[in-house]
């Protein structure tokens, strides 16, 4: 049983079109197309997607398009905005845009009650002045999210030092709380289920160390955020500092909702809201706009064209911005553990590469390390650079200038290359060194550019990955909602120490190491 996708006539075509494209030189799509730069480069909400560098022709677009209406992407979306079921495989829909205002009336009205706690929370403690750090446990999307956030952010904050621990290891745990002062620390606990086994480890040793420390009430330190309030209860924390979430709220999409809590913390509430409502002008155009002038869906059909059809492995992501450096970790769990899939929707096996592994870096730190590859090397995929036009510095602009000089020659340089003719000009009639300084260009890129990164343009940022990645998934129709793939490895580690038999390695490995 295999999936029905590429069943379809379009599917094919597709497949016929992308062996014509095979090679296709780049510079020539340019002198071919004259309204590249219109067609594949758009500016919305402050932010300009260059998609022109990308192996792609205005008949890709055409084909892809196509596939969009055979796989109903509109109908598709149209159900995610009505809170409908978009996760078949646990029954949910998915609720995320409601935390920013844009969704089913029923589900905006229930997030909005808890943004307004969330709200005068924040203010609360951002008043009582004794406050100064704040330990936010969380694991995935419950610590990824948060992370970038105040990474961005935070600098131009004036509330609490917010410190963020995901990692089981102790090691993460205790250097946030030697950092930190019990008598002037709050800790947030973020589980979806109140459950986890990492987070509540790590609260556990947070309480410990508040009553080390002669903390009369540790539980009255603590700030639960979760979708099962009453587990929270249950745990010791007061109600008024639950702070709730939809069920159907996932956690890789969750940072919108009372996840995001230190960036209020830190920032304001007033600055969480404006990421709020620049994520929010994103759902609208997303909603609303036709492909491919919809610059989201533009950019997942790219996205299944490259992986998909174009059977590249891999997408690059480069930021070339220190405060966006968490960028490329942030999107390594949204797009994998979205779209990382084998079954369709319908439990069929997919036949055809699903999602790359993204991964990459900082600029221009990354240029030192793996760019010799991205130039040279013989695994080719889409590198993607994300970079800010307004510095976010006070220094001298000499800096700026070579950074974004640097981002923009790096996508120039993957694409042009440089002849073996015009390298061996440069190697004194050397041939063996002409070839070793011989770049094959050709080498596919995009470019985001942001006007400037403040709270309402890394709403839009986030938002636009997260329908990009919607649009991917429905294009080779799988759920990128669940993730199984997430509970196999917690279920055996929860095995451990019990009855359960393991394979020789394994069971050597623990005895090893005492489990």
């Amino acid at each position: 049983m295999t999936s029905a996708a590429d069943t379809t006539p379009i599917w094919g075509a597709l497949v016929a079109h992308a062996a014509t494209m095979h090679g296709t030189n780049l510079a020539a799509l340019f002198a071919a197309e004259p309204d590249r730069m219109h067609v594949l480069a758009h500016d919305l909400a402050g932010v300009l997607f260059d998609f022109t560098k990308l192996a792609a022709s205005e008949e890709t677009l055409t084909k892809l398009a196509g596939l969009s209406e055979a796989t109903d992407l509109a109908g598709w979306t149209a159900r995610l905005f009505a809170g409908e079921v978009v996760n078949p495989s646990e029954g949910r829909a998915a609720t995320h845009m409601a935390e920013r205002g844009v969704g089913s009336v029923a589900d905006v009205a229930a997030a909005a009650v808890g943004q307004a706690k969330l709200r005068a929370l924040a203010n609360a403690v951002r008043a009582d002045g004794t406050t100064r750090h704040v330990i936010h446990i969380g694991i995935g999307g419950s610590a990824l999210g948060p992370a970038l956030l105040l990474d961005a952010l935070g600098a131009a904050g004036d509330g609490p030092e917010v410190h963020v621990v995901a990692n089981i290891d102790g090691v993460a745990l205790e250097r946030a709380l030697q950092r930190c002062d019990p008598a002037t620390t709050l800790v947030i606990i973020v589980s979806k289920t109140f459950s986890t086994l990492e987070t509540m480890t790590n609260a556990e040793s947070a309480l410990a160390w508040f009553a080390a420390a002669g903390i009369a009430d540790p539980r009255g330190r603590c700030i639960a955020v979760t979708a099962a309030p009453a587990k929270a209860a249950a745990f010791g924390i007061a109600d008024d500092r639950i702070l709730p979430f939809a069920e159907s709220v996932g956690g890789r999409y969750s940072l919108w909702s009372a996840v995001g809590l230190p960036l209020a913390l830190r920032c304001g509430p007033d600055a969480f809201s404006a990421m709020l409502a620049g994520a929010a002008e994103v759902d609208c155009h997303f909603r609303d706009t036709p492909f491919p002038a919809n610059v989201p869906a533009l950019a997942g059909a790219l996205d299944v064209w490259s992986a998909t059809f174009g059977g590249t492995a891999t997408r690059a992501v480069f930021a070339y911005d220190e405060r966006l450096r968490l960028l490329p970790s942030y999107l390594q769990q949204l797009e994998m553990e979205s779209n990382g899939k084998r079954v369709d929707r319908d439990g069929r096996a997919i036949a055809y590469p699903s999602a790359a592994i993204t991964w990459g870096g900082t600029g221009t730190d990354a240029q030192h390390a793996v760019f010799q590859l991205l130039h040279q090397g013989t695994q080719v995929g889409p590198v993607e650079f994300v970079a800010v036009r307004e510095s976010g510095h006070g220094l001298g602009a000499e800096h700026h200038r070579q950074l974004l000089g640097n981002a923009f020659a790096q996508g120039a340089a993957l694409m042009r290359g440089r002849t073996f003719d015009e390298a061996l000009a440069t190697s004194n009639g050397n041939e063996a060194l002409a070839a070793a300084r011989t770049f094959p260009g050709n080498r596919p890129s995009a470019t985001i550019l942001l006007d400037r990164l403040d709270p309402r343009t890394l709403g839009v940022l986030l938002a636009f990955y997260e329908h990009r990645t919607f649009t991917a998934a429905c294009l080779i129709g799988i759920d990128p909602f669940d993730q199984w793939g997430v509970e196999l490895g917690k279920e055996m580690a929860n095995a451990i120490g019990g009855e359960a038999s393991f394979d020789p390695s394994t069971e050597a490995l623990m005895a090893r190491s005492g489990l």
